[in-house]
């Protein structure tokens, strides 16, 4: 297994931040979910057509990959739809010129459950896999929303019946929003699984509150020993989400024991 970390969690920090702590803590990746001010990773300066070779060299130079690119791209929303689908497709070609195996899209807005039209969502999977199957990308669900539901989110996969389109488990929302055990989230959705968010949290007063790994009650050592059981060789991206939540530690504390915690265990 390897790890990255998302930059949702270092929302201040330049991207020589971002290689330099990655490459000097052990990490193997870094999860592109804004640069600085830029959340739309295709316009962000360093995969312009003038400076992406320069990037990859610097990349590979360190030792370093870019596993996900995670867009914005919601496939619920009907009235702004044109939109989701240009953005997904954006990442799509920027992922395919990078190396990048992923790109995350969104079936539902929040971490809990909205109101979706599946069907819709399931649709528009299908027209952007196209796509993704012609640039040699996966498009990946996250258990997010509605599609925390380990059953729903398998369903909608089925149907869309493409192998360019997968999963992206978020650990966290299956768990908090829908009540399941990781044995049952991973029962149905474990051939489906290309890339895992990992996050820690307590419930205090009924909201929920993001800990540092293994400050929380999510059952991370559980989660390792399924994966490992089970061989995955992908990745385990901590999502701290300070992009969203200011307040929450800062990322050179918390991608550093996260880095030892996570070895630990793998």
């Amino acid at each position: 297994m390897k790890i990255s970390f998302s930059t949702l969690g270092c929302p201040g920090w330049s991207w020589e931040d971002m290689l330099s702590t990655a490459k000097d803590i052990g990490f193997d990746g870094i999860e592109i979910r804004g640069i600085g001010n830029e959340l739309y990773a295709p316009r962000a300066k360093q995969f312009t057509v003038e400076n992406i070779d320069l990037t990859k060299k610097k990349l590979d130079k360190i030792g370093l990959e870019i596993p996900c690119l995670t867009s914005a791209s919601y496939l619920f929303d009907k009235a702004n739809i044109d939109k989701h689908i240009q953005e997904a497709q954006d990442y799509i070609e920027l992922a395919s010129k990078l190396g990048t195996p992923y790109v995350r899209v969104l079936g539902d807005a929040q971490p809990q459950p909205g109101d979706v039209d599946i069907e819709f969502v399931i649709d528009n999977l299908r027209k952007l896999s196209v796509k993704a199957q012609e640039k040699g990308v996966k498009l990946l669900v996250e258990t997010n929303g509605v599609f925390a539901a380990s059953k729903v989110l398998k369903a909608a996969i089925e149907k869309v019946a493409s192998d360019y389109v997968g999963v992206l488990w978020d650990v966290h929302h299956p768990i908090r929003f829908f009540n399941e055990s990781v044995e049952e989230t991973y029962e149905n959705l474990k051939n489906r699984i290309s890339f895992i968010h990992i996050k820690d949290s307590i419930v205090v007063d009924g909201v929920i509150k993001y800990k540092m790994m293994g400050h929380g009650d999510i059952p991370i050592k559980s989660i390792v020993r399924i994966l490992k059981e089970n061989d995955y060789k992908g990745y385990l991206s901590l999502e701290w989400v300070k992009r969203w939540c200011l307040d929450l530690e800062e990322p050179g504390i918390v991608f550093s024991h996260y880095a030892g915690y996570m070895k630990s265990l793998i």
